[in-house]
């Protein structure tokens, strides 16, 4: 249309009518109105229908339905797609088509809800695409917006890579797939991982087609654990082991990458299947047994640090990735067993000679007792046979205590050398482990680096006292202190015991004695040299019976010799039996007192 046909009045208009309030030509006001409702849209509360956005600000979005007026939605129901534009179509819910305010009240996220489980299920039978808003955190992962319908998003399912930062997601639209859907407890699953999986399996099937050991190249550290590094290739991840980050002892990966570093690495190994892939970080540097002084031989000191303990020795690092055994036989010239924990524990500075050296083993053996004079050199200078000490307690066998004088001049006190008096059936009655005892060195074995070590010959032998005191046939007073199957042990005076066989126990009543009873009783034997006194109790009545019939015998004799007289065939007979009686008392009586 031209600019003169839009100015041009229009020839039969009927201005009289208009003046009077009439409609042009021959329609009627209600037949205007009755045309224009017709062009309408004609719209029910609760129906969900589409709508043009038209306008857009902040805080609402503006639809036109081709209903007699717009309606506003506020722009919160439309964070799940921040793409949202005018000209858009929208699905919108007719709440009211006026208000008191004669406003049209819509709402686009009821719209969405309405037939937000037909679509879910749509999109799972399909595997379809589809846009969610993630609207916060939840335990175990995050919740999205899917349809209007709240989604749980598991944090395994939100990335390939492991996710640290939870929280820069909140807020995002992200495309997702549905992944499992209860329909009983209205529960939906949705992945965003599944969309990048498939793309990443024929990614990594292509680098690994092309990988080759003793490959290098440059990947990102993706994660850290206790046993190793994941780095990320470019779409495959590889494992570089901890025993592979460094020549050196390391304790936990930490202490030589971070995350996200980016660092050279090469390929040892990978399987084709698994697609796993092993890398090595230390490979890449020369190994440190070849950077080691040339000059470096046995019988050199050097410094390093204990880098791990055990029982049987400790490992020490004196260059990194270069480490020697000092075994605990070589901590100290004690022979004694010890733990190497005695001596030094992890993170210790030490000095120590070398011992052993094989280059082409990449091995070494060290040693620190050797930083000081071994004591056996001159043991005989040191602890001549005689020399008395103070000697400590280190342990015990049935028959004998070892000590040690000083640190590696050990000894050994034979049971018998402990007391010159007590009867000692094991060490642990005489002293105690830890305890100082006194001694006298009786032998040196420097073969075999030990000392003979005596106790009671500190003080004099008291057996030559009492060999003038218990002579056989004395009587001393003395107490039964054990009974045995074999006899029972008598305390004598001045700490001296004896022993009674059970027929020596017998009480002139016939009763046995019983511990703890007091009674004389004879010595009968005396041996020096053993150390031994057997007695008697009931040797001390039987020879008093014996003395009183020996007493007897020649008052018998004289009431008998007038007979003789008389009759001497018979006198001379009786006498003759009578001497051989009593030559046989005598006889029993020197063979018992022998």
């Amino acid at each position: 249309m031209t600019e003169e046909l839009k100015n041009s009045p229009i020839e039969d208009f009927d201005w009289e009518a208009y003046e009077k309030g009439e409609t042009r030509g021959e329609k009627s006001r209600e037949e205007l109105t009755k045309t224009y409702d017709e062009s309408l849209n004609t719209v029910k509360d609760k129906d969900v229908i589409e709508g043009t956005i038209i306008a857009l600000n902040k805080r609402e979005a503006v639809v036109n339905i081709g209903y007699k007026s717009d309606g506003i939605i506020p722009i919160s129901e439309f964070r799940y797609n921040p793409d949202i534009k005018v000209g858009d179509t929208v699905e919108v819910f007719i709440e009211n088509q006026e208000d008191k305010k004669g406003q049209l009240i819509l709402s686009h996220r009821k719209a969405r809800a309405s037939r937000s489980w037909e679509r879910v299920n749509q999109a799972l039978a399909n595997d379809e695409v589809i846009k969610g808003y993630i609207k916060c955190r939840t335990k175990g992962g995050m919740i999205v917006d899917v349809f209007g319908i709240e989604a749980f998003l598991p944090g395994s399912q939100i990335d390939v890579k492991p996710i640290r930062d939870y929280d820069v997601f909140v807020g995002k639209t992200m495309e997702f797939k549905v992944v499992k859907i209860n329909e009983e407890f209205k529960n939906v699953v949705v992945s965003h991982k599944a969309l990048i999986e498939a793309e990443l399996e024929q990614q990594k099937r292509d680098i690994i087609s092309k990988l080759e050991k003793g490959q290098v190249l440059e990947g990102t550290v993706k994660n850290i654990t206790s046993y190793g590094v994941f780095i990320d290739l470019g779409g495959v991840d590889g494992l570089i082991h901890i025993t592979d980050l460094s020549w050196g002892r390391v304790s936990h990966p930490e202490e030589v990458v971070s995350l996200d570093q980016k660092l050279n690495v090469v390929i040892l190994d990978f399987d084709n299947e698994k697609k796993r892939i092993a890398l090595g970080l230390k490979q890449l540097q020369p190994h440190p047994w070849d950077a080691l002084d040339p000059n470096l031989k046995v019988g050199d000191k050097v410094k390093g640090k204990v880098v791990v303990m055990a029982d049987y020795g400790a490992f020490i690092e004196i260059a990194p990735g270069v480490e020697g055994l000092i075994h605990v036989s070589e901590m100290s010239w004690s022979q004694h067993l010890r733990s190497a924990q005695d001596f030094m524990k992890v993170g210790d500075e030490v000095e120590a000679v070398i011992l052993t050296l094989d280059r082409a083993e990449r091995k070494m053996s060290l040693g620190i007792k050797q930083l000081k004079k071994d004591p056996w050199e001159d043991i005989e200078v040191r602890y001549p046979v005689g020399s008395k000490h103070t000697a400590k307690v280190r342990n015990f066998t049935n028959f004998g205590v070892f000590v040690e004088i000083e640190e590696g001049v050990d000894g050994l006190i034979h049971i018998s050398d402990l007391s010159w008096t007590k009867k000692i059936k094991h060490p642990s009655e005489f002293t105690q482990i830890g305890a100082d005892i006194d001694v006298q060195v009786l032998e040196i074995d420097k073969e075999n680096r030990r000392l003979s070590l005596g106790h009671k010959q500190l003080e004099e032998n008291p057996w030559d006292v009492f060999e003038t005191i218990f002579t056989v046939g004395s009587v001393h007073e003395g107490t039964i202190v054990e009974m045995l199957e074999k006899g029972a042990v008598i305390a004598l005076p001045y700490g001296v015991e004896g022993f009674a066989t059970p027929k020596h126990l017998v009480k002139q009543d016939g009763t046995t004695a019983k511990v703890d009873e007091k009674l004389p009783f004879k010595v009968i034997e005396f041996n020096k040299e053993n150390k031994r006194i057997i007695l008697s109790h009931s040797r001390i009545f039987e020879d008093e019976a014996k003395a009183e019939k020996a007493a007897e015998q020649p008052k018998k004799a004289k009431r008998q010799a007038p007979k003789a007289e008389q009759a001497t065939t018979t006198p001379i007979e009786k006498t003759t039996l009578g001497d051989i009686e009593a030559l046989a008392a005598l006889k029993e009586e020197l063979s018992k007192g022998k």
